[in-house]
């Protein structure tokens, strides 16, 4: 399988497949979405791909896509939508903003299912994170998905927040090259 790398929106000729791998990857538990989320991420998808430092990897077999991954240098100051305001609680302002702002985050990370567990997901990765500066690499993750952690711990990444007891809460993750990694207090 071919890892294409596209760093604007010259990545919105694969919008179509890349909602349907998205559609795929995250219809099962514990996501569970359906169509309204993944007309959602095509929607962030355009947006993304015209923001500073948007990078994407593109898995293509005979013209087939396998997955992909996204992302984008995050803004100062650090958002508040969607998600990030749980990052901000868990990490702290001076720590999120020394440790995510100026930092590529991972927006997405998707693979077909059959695709999923072959490696595919680690070279998608590593094609996005490769060349960002000084390793500052971070993500936020679900803690409701066992495999989606373990997978990033596999990797090498960093688990920087903790989980809610009542399991509805998000991990940040700190890439394996990230300065701030040794800083991260790990689970037991």
């Amino acid at each position: 399988m071919s890892i294409l790398l596209f760093s604007g929106a010259e990545l919105l000729g694969f919008d179509t497949a890349l909602r349907s791998v998205y559609r795929d990857a995250f219809s099962g538990p514990p996501w569970n979405e359906g169509e309204a989320e993944a007309d959602a991420f095509a929607l962030r998808l355009t947006a993304n791909a015209r923001r500073p430092g948007f990078v994407a990897a593109v898995a293509v077999e005979e013209g087939l896509v396998g997955g992909f991954a996204t992302a984008r240098t995050t803004p100062a100051p650090f958002p508040t939508d969607r998600s990030y305001g749980q990052a901000t609680a868990a990490l702290g302002t001076e720590r999120t903003h020394a440790w995510l702002c100026g930092a590529l985050e991972i927006d997405e990370l998707a693979l077909r299912p059959a695709a999923q567990g072959t490696g595919l997901g680690a070279r998608l990765l590593d094609a996005v994170t490769r060349d960002c500066p000084a390793g500052r690499a971070w993500l936020l993750t679900s803690q409701r998905s066992g495999r989606a952690t373990s997978f990033y711990r596999h990797l090498g990444w960093h688990q920087a927040t903790h989980p809610t007891p009542d399991g509805n809460g998000l991990i940040v993750f700190l890439g394996p090259r990230h300065p701030a990694r040794d800083l991260t207090v790990q689970p037991l």
